[in-house]
């Protein structure tokens, strides 16, 4: 598979990764999927981008909410968790329209269990365990992506 690679040796790690990450979308909008074994890291990385994004509130996990809303900087950030769900179906009734705003920034765990109701990604996350910390690895899928990847390099 092929992507760039960063080894993350613990949970500060996945932190750094997600305020870099932050830093490098420079106001524009991204869609993100995340994807990775339970407590490989996706929640940390969401959080930390997030909270590096200036989102002046508790940033919750999603997980029984399903989606969370944010403002980040002046543009609609998106938490989605879709671990709960069985069929894509399921995701008529959260009102998944605004995920497709250019400016907004939309994270999405578990992206499989809603293929067909969510927007393509800009970026795709894969969090692997690899011994005792972890590694990332990021895809670009738009041209958006593979801008923001040449930047983050």
């Amino acid at each position: 598979m092929s992507g760039q690679l960063w080894p993350l040796a613990d949970e500060a790690a996945t932190d750094a990764l997600g305020r870099r990450f932050a830093a490098e979308l420079a106001g524009g909008g991204m869609v993100v999927y995340l994807h990775g074994d339970l407590g490989a890291g996706k929640t940390t990385f969401a959080r930390a981008l997030l909270g590096a994004l200036e989102v002046g509130e508790r940033i919750k996990s999603p997980t029984y909410s399903l989606i969370e809303g944010y403002a980040a900087q002046g543009r609609p950030a998106w938490h989605l968790d879709l671990y709960r769900i069985a069929d894509p179906g399921e995701l008529e009734w959260l009102g998944l329209d605004a995920l497709s705003d250019p400016a907004a920034l939309v994270l999405v765990e578990w992206p499989e269990r809603g293929r067909g109701a969510l927007p393509a990604p800009d970026l795709t996350l894969h969090l692997a365990y690899a011994g005792a910390g972890r590694q990332a690895r990021l895809e670009a899928h738009s041209t958006r992506g593979k801008d923001f990847l040449q930047r983050l390099r």
